[in-house]
């Protein structure tokens, strides 16, 4: 046989090899070709979500990886005020993904309701008690039979519980003859309408009114104190109250305050790989943003939180995504549901607590896929970081590593 004739036998077989893994590849290809819509609410007048979810939005990160794992998916995002509308939208089964705080999740691990938690969304939201300028009001002790804004069954509400609870021994505000006046709307709350006279308000919100408002804070959900302060610990802002140091929470304050993304559990059991793309998408994007800092990450959602650079710096600076760099949900976090769950019944707002168990199974569906989506980000960070012991936020090993946690 001619040198010339082997060669035309090589292609041909080349050729022949090729048209063949072409034809076992046919059914993927069809399937990536198969258009699917996933619909995903946020709440970027929030905290880290906002530029998270807008630093994805604007370079399609979740299109990006969900097209590497094989879709053509088209995201279909959804901006809402707070977590109700939500969680109203998940029941009629319009809305694919979500983020909330404890509250809904631990309602809706309660009921049984068909969703799975996935990653963190946003955590280490700043909440202010705040008040007028001229208010006598100056700790928490003064708010004894006042009338306090806060938005009812959410997480403003459960802080306060908490900051009652350490500073004058009851988490029910009854006990204090403190009425509350529920304030769904925050920039509402934050400017102190007639018939409050304080209210508990997330720190963007607070940040805004207080240039435009003069809104004054006295306490914050971290344990430090506010510049309207006046009381035993001192006088002025960022002095550490002793009472934060008994609470379960701490290092994070009174209250650890973590919103986490949910899924529909039909979505995730249909096309499971959607999270992975999803939450490796969210990784992607704190990581771009961290080399920001903080004051272009607040730029990039300024039409939503409306703040100057310095005021957008320090919510960016609160936020546990950006100080931590990464995403991923661990064992400090998931138990924050277990622990607010348990105030929760005695704040009357559900009848008996969420045990471990409820908990650690409503997260073990998708671990397995977190797992996936940590290694396909580049198993960041290493695993002694999940525990490390100068941390200064809870934290533990990740929901995959289950098998690894302290007995509960």
């Amino acid at each position: 046989m001619t040198s010339s004739s082997q060669f035309s036998r090589r292609r041909f077989l080349q050729a022949s090899s090729a048209t063949g893994l072409a034809l076992l590849a046919a059914p993927a290809i069809l399937r990536a070709q198969t258009p699917v819509t996933v619909s995903i609410g946020r709440q970027p007048w929030a905290a880290g979500n906002a530029p998270v979810t807008q630093y994805a939005i604007d370079n399609k990160l979740f299109e990006k990886h969900a097209a590497d794992l094989g879709y053509a998916m088209t995201a279909d995002w959804r901006d809402y005020p707070s977590a109700l509308p939500q969680v109203e939208a998940f029941v009629a089964g319009d809305l694919h993904f979500g983020m909330w705080g404890n509250t809904p999740i631990i309602r809706g691990i309660a009921a049984g309701q068909p969703w799975s938690v996935l990653n963190v969304g946003e955590g280490r939201l700043r909440f202010v008690i705040a008040t007028r300028a001229d208010s006598p009001i100056r700790n928490v002790e003064d708010l004894k039979g006042k009338t306090i804004g806060v938005l009812l069954g959410g997480d403003p509400y459960n802080a306060l519980s908490q900051i009652l609870l350490h500073e004058l021994g009851s988490g029910d505000p009854r006990a204090h003859d403190i009425k509350l006046v529920n304030t769904p709307t925050q920039a509402q709350a934050a400017t102190i309408p007639d018939g409050l006279d304080a209210a508990v308000v997330i720190h963007p919100a607070f940040l805004k009114a207080q240039k435009q408002a003069g809104t004054v804070g006295i306490v914050n959900s971290f344990g430090y104190t506010e510049g309207h302060y006046k009381g035993p610990a001192g006088e002025g802002a960022g002095i550490l109250l002793e009472s934060v140091k008994k609470s379960a929470f701490y290092p994070d304050g009174y209250y650890l305050h973590r919103s986490f993304w949910v899924g529909q559990n039909r979505l995730i059991d249909e096309h499971p790989k959607l999270v992975v793309a999803f939450a490796a998408a969210q990784q992607e994007a704190v990581e771009a943003l961290n080399k920001l800092g903080p004051a272009k990450i607040a730029e990039s959602v300024s039409k939503y939180w409306e703040l100057d650079e310095e005021s957008g710096a320090k919510v960016v600076g609160d936020e546990v995504l950006f100080a931590r760099g990464w995403v991923w949900p661990t064992r400090g976090d998931v138990g924050a549901i277990v622990e607010t769950s348990k105030f929760m019944v005695e704040g009357g707002l559900i009848p008996e607590a969420l045990t471990w168990e409820q908990v650690t199974q409503n997260v073990s569906k998708v671990a397995p896929l977190l797992r996936e989506a940590y290694e396909r980000a580049g198993s960041t960070p290493a695993e002694a970081v999940f525990v490390a012991s100068d941390a200064s936020d809870l934290r533990g090993l990740p929901t995959w590593e289950q098998e690894k946690w302290p007995s509960n």
